[in-house]
């Protein structure tokens, strides 16, 4: 999967993704800094959400329309949604302050209005929420864009992860496993998830992450990344800016650390040529240790196994004992 000129796959950093959500406070000014903080905290992507409360839900005051738990609890979706969301005449404001920061930016739809806008700002990925992943003839459309798809996946079992990435047909498409808590916890974050995802996908070349709604820095992206996480998304908030979202954000400063936190997890965890190794030079291997003439018998004399170790390893030394040197070795020289 190639976002705006970056590749995503395995055997490299996780890519990062700074979701902005509502924490821009309903201004536009903030929504530029959080694009800012983004760039500085070392993200490759800053994410908006596309709706509005109307395209969401309806202004219904109903018992259905009531949050029964969690962090907005007692609050109206109606009325959550019209002072979350980000209104759609910012985005062509957005996306040309992200180009001249030099940043990619791109958003969530939520209905065909959405993906029409985005698509006429050629935004270069579309994201599917998890309260979306269910509406497959949503995800048709967002993929006939032709845009590599990100799709959430905590509302989901595996047969809705199954159709959507069927509806999703030749689109390049990866999945986010999450647990859709706000704020989640570490204790429930469900990793091993991610990895079923994986192969429900049809195995290592699937492109896999984790939308992470813990408290915690970068505990999940790193635990995450050590699985094999290709994607890390984290929200993002300014220091000083009270939202909806601000419980399970990230400041700038918190990003940058887990930024640096999950490239340090891939360097630990990434497969190296051991050949390559520099503390090679001090192991054991076969040298000469005494001038050696061509077809004079190997001796415990004349090779032993010392360090360093460019020379045969010192396993072949009991065969080499009594047979005949194949050339001439001066001291110090590698048997190999």
């Amino acid at each position: 999967m190639i976002i705006d000129g970056k590749e995503i796959k395995g055997g490299l950093p996780p890519y990062c993704i700074a979701e902005i959500s509502c924490n821009h406070g309903g201004l536009l000014d903030n929504a530029f800094s959080l694009i800012d903080a983004a760039r500085y905290a070392g993200a490759d992507a800053v994410k908006f959400q596309a709706y509005t409360p109307d395209t969401l839900t309806l202004d219904c005051h109903k018992p259905d329309f009531i949050i029964q738990d969690g962090l907005w609890k007692g609050r109206n979706l109606y009325d959550l949604y019209a002072k979350a969301h980000t209104p759609f005449e910012w985005f062509p404001k957005l996306f040309e302050h992200a180009k001249e920061v030099g940043i990619t930016i791109f958003a969530s739809v939520f209905d065909r209005t959405s993906v029409d806008m985005l698509r006429r700002l050629d935004c270069p990925a579309y994201k599917i929420a998890s309260m979306e992943i269910g509406d497959i003839p949503l995800v048709k459309y967002a993929a006939m864009s032709n845009k590599p798809m990100i799709i959430s996946t905590g509302m989901a079992d595996l047969n809705d992860i199954k159709a959507a990435f069927e509806a999703c047909e030749e689109t390049n498409v990866a999945f986010l496993h999450c647990t859709s808590e706000y704020p989640g916890t570490v204790e429930w974050a469900d990793l091993a998830r991610m990895l079923v995802i994986k192969v429900l996908l049809a195995g290592a070349d699937a492109l896999v992450g984790v939308s992470d709604h813990t408290s915690s820095p970068a505990l999940v992206p790193i635990a995450a990344t050590a699985l094999g996480a290709n994607i890390i998304e984290k929200h993002l908030k300014l220091e000083d800016v009270d939202t909806e979202d601000r419980e399970f954000s990230l400041t700038p400063q918190d990003f940058r650390i887990m930024v640096r936190a999950t490239k340090m997890a891939h360097e630990a965890v990434r497969l190296r040529d051991f050949a390559s190794n520099p503390s090679r030079q001090l192991k054991r291997s076969l040298y000469a240790v005494a001038d050696i003439k061509k077809g004079e018998l190997f001796s415990e004399d004349n090779i032993r196994s010392i360090r360093p170790g460019y020379g045969l390893s010192p396993k072949h030394l009991p065969r080499l004992l009594g047979k005949k040197a194949d050339q001439n070795y001066r001291k110090g020289d590698r048997i190999t």
